[in-house]
C-alpha cells in the first residue's frame, strides 16, 4: 500500500524492494542488468510520482550464497508494496540456466505478455509500480471520508 509519511503533508510512499544473489561481492550478469534497469525505472518513477506527492523508496537486499543455494528463485525478485512484480503485471516466474556465479542452479525469469525475461526491463517495473499506485487510488476513493481521515491521521474524525 502507499504509505503516509511524516515529512510532508499528504506525502505517500511507494516501496520497491529488490533482492539478488551476492557472492564474494559478485552478482550474476542478469542481476547486474536488472539493477541497471531498476535504477532507470526508479529515476522515471520519481519524476512521474513526485508531483503526485508519492515518494519512491528503493531497498536493495543481498541474498547470501547460502540462502541462494536453498532457493535460487529468491534471487532477482522485485516486490512493489509487498507484492511480487509478476503479480502486479499478470505474469509468472520461471527459471533458466545462468552463469558461473550462480553455479549449476537455474535462476529466476519473469514471463509477461508472452515474453520471457532473464533481466527485468524498466518498462515492466514502471508498469507494475503504476498499477500499485492506481490500485491505492481506487481503494482510497472507495473509502468514506471518516475512513480516509482515520487512515491518514490515525485519529477519529466522527
Amino acid at each position: 500500500m502507499i504509505r503516509e509519511t511524516k515529512r510532508q503533508n499528504n506525502t505517500r510512499s511507494l516501496k520497491i524492494r529488490w533482492q539478488r544473489l551476492v557472492s564474494d561481492g559478485q552478482t550474476c550478469p542478469r542481476c547486474k542488468a536488472t539493477e541497471e534497469e531498476l535504477d532507470k525505472a526508479i529515476s522515471i518513477l520519481k519524476k512521474s510520482l513526485t508531483p503526485l506527492n508519492i515518494e519512491v523508496i528503493l531497498e536493495k537486499e543481498e541474498l547470501p550464497i547460502t540462502e541462494f543455494k536453498k532457493n535460487p528463485l529468491r534471487s532477482n525478485q522485485i516486490w512493489i508494496n509487498e507484492r511480487l512484480l509478476e503479480e502486479w503485471i499478470g505474469g509468472k516466474f520461471g527459471q533458466s540456466p545462468c552463469c558461473d556465479v550462480c553455479g549449476p542452479s537455474e535462476c529466476r525469469t519473469v514471463e509477461a505478455d508472452g515474453k520471457v525475461y532473464e533481466e527485468i526491463p524498466s518498462d515492466l517495473i514502471i508498469k507494475a509500480a503504476h498499477l500499485a499506485v492506481a490500485r491505492e487510488i481506487v481503494e482510497i476513493s472507495n473509502e468514506s471520508c471518516c475512513q480516509r481521515e482515520t487512515k491518514i491521521t490515525k485519529s477519529r474524525c466522527c
